[in-house]
Parts: structure tokens; sequence; C-alpha cells
């Protein structure tokens, strides 16, 4: 398979991953969000891959500025523990 055929077709596993993270991130537990949130960035990874072969720099723009934000909400999920067991303490 040629190089050029391998990488145009990376837009599809990244839509793919796109929407399985779409899922898990509307999840209720945080777990799954977290997991959301590692498909979201391994999906920005991949639009930034094909992004460049395209030539497409506005999403390569969109996929830094997301990347981003799913760090964000990476970090936020994790601290969620943190967050309530200060709340506990708070009530106690």
């Amino acid at each position: 398979m040629e190089y050029e055929t391998i990488i145009d077709a990376l837009q599809w596993p990244a839509m793919a991953a796109t929407l399985v993270a779409a899922w898990l991130v509307g999840s209720r537990t945080r777990r799954k969000r977290l997991w959301g949130f590692g498909w979201f960035i391994l999906s920005n990874l991949l639009w930034v891959a094909w992004g460049l072969h395209a030539q497409a720099y506005a999403l390569i723009v969109l996929q830094a500025g997301l990347f981003v934000m799913n760090l964000r909400g990476t970090r936020k999920n994790l601290d969620d523990d943190s967050l309530s067991a200060s709340s506990k303490r708070a009530d106690a």
C-alpha cells in the first residue's frame, strides 16, 4: 500500500475516534469520560496528521485548540476526586 493511500485513509479512523470520544465524554461516569478525552486526543493527532498531508491548515489549528481543551477536560475529570473529597470535608 502506498504512503499517500495510507495518509488519505487516516480521515476514517480519525472520524471514528471522534465519534467514540463524543459518546464516552457524554457518560455520567468519570472513568468513561476520561477514556473519552483520551479518544479525543487520539483523534486530534490523527486529524493533524491527515491535515498536514492535505495542507488543511485551518483544521490543524482547530485540532490544536481542541487538544488543549481535551487536556483541560482530562485534568478537570482527574480533579473530580479531590473536589469531591474536599466538599465532603467541608460538609462534615
